[in-house]
């Protein structure tokens, strides 16, 4: 993760709730759950095994902002959010998610989604605007991949060549998806898993609900948006943002089989 966001959240930047069990998420009396379909969707997510981590007030805004989009990233790191995390907490930058989705698909909330942190590194003048606004979820996952004697490695930027290598310092990635004419650069990646993809689900179905965010399927989202820049509200990935440069998410087709299926 140390290298994740010195390469790829240039200037992103964040313990309250994503979903505070206290606060957040019991918001909504039964009577008013059962006239709503929707709202009974949020009855799959199990609060009470969202991952709260212990992150100091001082590495996010703890400022209440209206939220109107959701930001699909991933980690550029091996299994594990730990290393992530904690090299959140040694910036000073404020950079970070709310969300970070393990390997195994567990939900890790560093603070409330009501607040922010900084984690688009737009070049444009409103970032801070749509750092405010957005809700920003990382996946855990290698990201890019490259080949090495017909196995892939995860790619790593070398100073001194001023390109991506393959990061043979790692085991060989066995959950590929491969990308014929190629993405963002790139012609493999590290599949998010099916329990991961599942999570996003059903974090976006609860965000949907709690803040109004709309779910519409963006077919835009895989490549720099001007929709997405301008603020426009929905589900959106850090590509949409950045363009070429970035490449979170890729657009794996269980992933958006997924973001269809919530239209």
């Amino acid at each position: 993760m140390c290298r994740f966001f010195r390469d790829k959240h240039d200037d992103m930047k964040p313990n309250d709730n994503i979903i505070e069990p206290d606060n957040d998420v019991v918001i909504t009396p039964q009577e008013e759950i059962d006239k709503n379909d929707e709202a009974v969707e949020l009855l799959d997510l199990n609060i009470n095994e969202i991952i709260q981590v212990d992150f100091p007030d001082n590495q996010y805004y703890k400022e209440e902002t209206e939220k109107k989009q959701i930001v699909l990233h991933h980690t550029v790191s091996g299994q594990g959010v730990d290393g992530d995390i904690s090299w959140w907490r040694q910036t000073a930058d404020r950079i970070g998610t709310a969300i970070i989705i393990g390997w195994d698909g567990k939900i890790y909330q560093c603070f409330s989604t009501k607040y922010w942190a900084h984690h688009l590194g737009c070049k444009t003048s409103n970032n801070t605007a749509l750092n405010k606004g957005s809700i920003g979820i990382e996946i855990d996952a290698w990201g890019a991949l490259l080949k090495h004697n017909d196995k892939w490695y995860p790619a790593s930027w070398d100073d001194n060549l001023k390109k991506h290598i393959p990061n043979v310092t790692v085991k060989p990635i066995q959950n590929v998806q491969e990308y014929p004419n190629g993405f963002m650069g790139f012609y493999a990646y590290e599949k998010y898993t099916d329990a991961q993809i599942d999570s996003v689900r059903k974090l976006l179905k609860y965000w949907n609900v709690r803040y109004g965010i709309p779910l519409t399927y963006n077919e835009d989202m895989w490549d720099k948006s001007s929709r997405a820049l301008s603020g426009e509200p929905g589900v959106w990935t850090h590509v949409s943002f950045r363009g070429n440069g970035k490449s979170d998410c890729h657009p794996q087709s269980e992933l958006i089989q997924m973001l269809k299926s919530l239209a």
